[in-house]
């Protein structure tokens, strides 16, 4: 059997994480942008710690799995 947990968590993590799609940590202008569709570097450092740790939290933590 395959464990699809890995695959499925991390790539819908990346695609609502991506700085600027559904929000945006520090915003330009304000704390949180939402759908601003833009990012700057400040922001993908800021989504990319929040992936990390909530990868951490599914995969070692949590210890979830999906076997097809």
């Amino acid at each position: 059997m395959r464990d699809w947990a890995a695959l499925l968590i991390a790539s819908a993590l990346f695609a609502f994480l991506s700085p600027g799609l559904i929000f945006q940590i520090p915003g330009r202008e304000r704390p949180a942008d939402f759908m601003g569709m833009k990012t700057n570097i400040a922001a993908v450092f800021v989504h990319a710690v929040i992936y990390g740790l909530l990868l951490i939290l599914f995969f070692i933590i949590l210890n979830v799995h999906l076997y097809a």
